[in-house]
């Protein structure tokens, strides 16, 4: 069974900038494409950013566009979701996950337990 292990989290300022790590317990990530997604107090979960297979396109929400990257390293079998000018809005449970390359772009099936995000001042 796959194992997704989230790092990174903390709390840090308005304003500041944080990153998030995913290490996947697969040999290889060639046939996967990865994802975060984020749940804060109350809500739902959410889609975050998502990259395909070998890193050639990233797709993101609109509220983190332009403020989150989503990259990947297969070799290392770790992803990463660094995000900057973070706004207490961003306050979450930051997910990593994981979906076979054949399912559609949000349909992902493997998830890390997740990491604290807390945006304050």
């Amino acid at each position: 069974q796959v194992q997704l292990v989230e790092s990174g989290g903390g709390l840090v300022q308005p304003g500041d900038s944080l990153r998030l790590s995913c290490l996947v317990s697969l040999r290889s990530l060639t046939q996967y494409s990865t994802g975060w997604f984020r749940q804060a107090p109350g809500k739902e979960r959410e889609f975050v950013a998502g990259i395909i297979w070998n890193g050639g396109w990233t797709y993101y929400s609109d509220s983190v566009k332009g403020r989150f990257t989503i990259s990947r390293d297969n070799a290392k079998r770790t992803m990463w979701l660094q995000m900057n000018k973070l706004t207490p809005e961003d306050t979450a449970i930051y997910y990593c996950a994981l979906r076979e390359v054949t399912r559609g772009q949000y349909e992902f099936t493997d998830w890390g337990q997740g990491t604290q995000v807390t945006v304050s001042s």
